[in-house]
C-alpha cells in the first residue's frame, strides 16, 4: 500500500464567473458591476433606412450583382444574399442574444455568508440537500424568494443548492407558497432575462411546479391563478423563444428525454398557465403570446 501511488486525480473546479471565489474564500459581490439581463455588449446590426423613412440606400450595380439564371422565385440556385442570410446565426440577433449574468445573487451572497439553513449532503452516490431546520418551520417570505433568485445560478454548489431548495420548499410547504407570489416575479424575470438557455430551461420547469404545487389540495389551482396578474413580466421572453425547436430531420433529439428542447418546455409551460390559470387565464396568454393556441376544451 505504501509503494502504491495515489491514482486519484484531483479536479479543479469549473468556474464561469472570474470573480467566484473557493469555499474559503467568498465572492467578492461589492465589486460586481453588472447588471443581470442588462444590454450591454449585445450584438449591433446595420439598421435599414428604410424602415423608417423613404429614403433607400443604393448602390450601383456591377456584372455579379445581377440576377443569374436560374434564381429567382422558380430558381434552384440561391443567391449570394440568401446564402449569407442562411449562414447567419440566430443568436447573432440582439432578441436572442445571451445577457450578463453576473455572480451577485442574493442567494451565493447570503450562501458565503453562512445566513441559509442548506449544506450539501455528500453521504450517497448522487448528493443530497440536507436542511438543518424542519421547512416547514422557515419563514417562506424570507427564504423562498432568495432561493428563487438563486435559479439563474450556474456554477456549483450554488445552482444544485437553489434549485433543490425551490422543489422541497414547493412541495412541503406548498400552503405556504400563495401568499410570497409576488415577491417572486422579479427573481424569475430577472432569471428569464438572461436569455441563456440552461437558465430558461431550469426556470421554466421550476414554474410547471410551482402551479402544480397546490393541485389536489383543497385550495386548488390557487397559486396559478396568483399568476395571472404577473403574465406580462414573464411571457414576453417565452414569446421571443417559442419557436426555438429543433430541426433533426429523421435524427434523434436526446435532449427530449430531459425536457431540454427549449421550444417544446415553452408550450407546456403556456398549457400548465392555462389549465391551471383560471378563466382568465387563456385571454392573457394569448394577448403576450399570438400565436397560442387553446388545449382546454370549452
Amino acid at each position: 500500500m505504501g509503494g502504491k501511488k495515489n491514482d486519484i486525480k484531483m479536479r479543479e473546479p469549473t468556474t464561469t464567473n472570474r470573480e467566484t471565489g473557493s469555499c474559503f474564500d467568498s465572492t467578492a459581490i461589492d465589486k460586481v458591476k453588472g447588471r443581470a439581463g442588462g444590454h450591454e455588449s449585445l450584438p449591433t446590426r446595420e439598421a435599414d433606412v428604410s424602415a423608417f423613412c423613404l429614403s433607400r440606400k443604393t448602390q450601383r450595380k456591377t456584372p455579379s450583382g445581377f440576377m443569374r439564371k436560374g434564381t429567382g422565385q422558380t430558381g434552384t440556385l440561391a443567391t449570394e444574399e440568401e446564402i449569407k442570410i442562411s449562414k447567419t446565426r440566430i443568436k447573432d440577433y440582439p432578441a436572442y442574444a445571451e445577457r450578463p449574468n453576473p455572480p451577485n445573487t442574493e442567494f451565493r451572497r447570503f450562501y458565503e455568508r453562512g445566513d441559509l439553513p442548506v449544506q450539501v449532503d455528500h453521504g450517497g452516490v448522487h448528493n443530497r440537500i440536507a436542511w438543518k431546520v424542519g421547512i416547514e418551520k422557515l419563514d417562506f417570505h424570507h427564504y423562498l424568494p432568495i432561493f428563487f433568485d438563486g435559479l439563474r445560478e450556474l456554477e456549483e454548489p450554488y445552482c444544485f443548492l437553489a434549485t433543490q431548495g425551490v422543489y422541497d420548499m414547493m412541495s412541503e410547504g406548498f400552503t405556504k407558497v400563495l401568499p410570497v407570489i409576488p415577491q417572486l416575479i422579479i427573481p424569475i424575470k430577472t432569471a428569464l432575462n438572461t436569455r441563456k438557455k440552461r437558465v430558461i430551461v431550469k426556470v421554466l420547469k421550476v414554474l410547471q411546479c410551482l402551479v402544480t404545487a397546490d393541485a389536489g389540495a383543497e385550495g386548488q389551482n390557487l397559486i396559478g391563478q396568483a399568476l395571472v396578474p404577473y403574465y406580462r413580466q414573464i411571457l414576453p421572453v417565452l414569446n421571443i423563444f417559442i419557436r426555438q425547436t429543433e430541426n433533426l430531420g429523421d435524427g434523434i433529439d436526446y435532449g427530449q428525454q430531459k425536457k431540454e428542447n427549449l421550444g417544446e418546455l415553452i408550450m407546456e409551460t403556456l398549457e400548465y398557465f392555462e389549465i391551471h390559470g383560471g378563466e382568465d387565464a387563456f385571454i392573457n396568454i394569448k394577448y403576450l403570446v399570438p400565436t397560442y393556441q387553446s388545449v382546454v376544451l370549452s
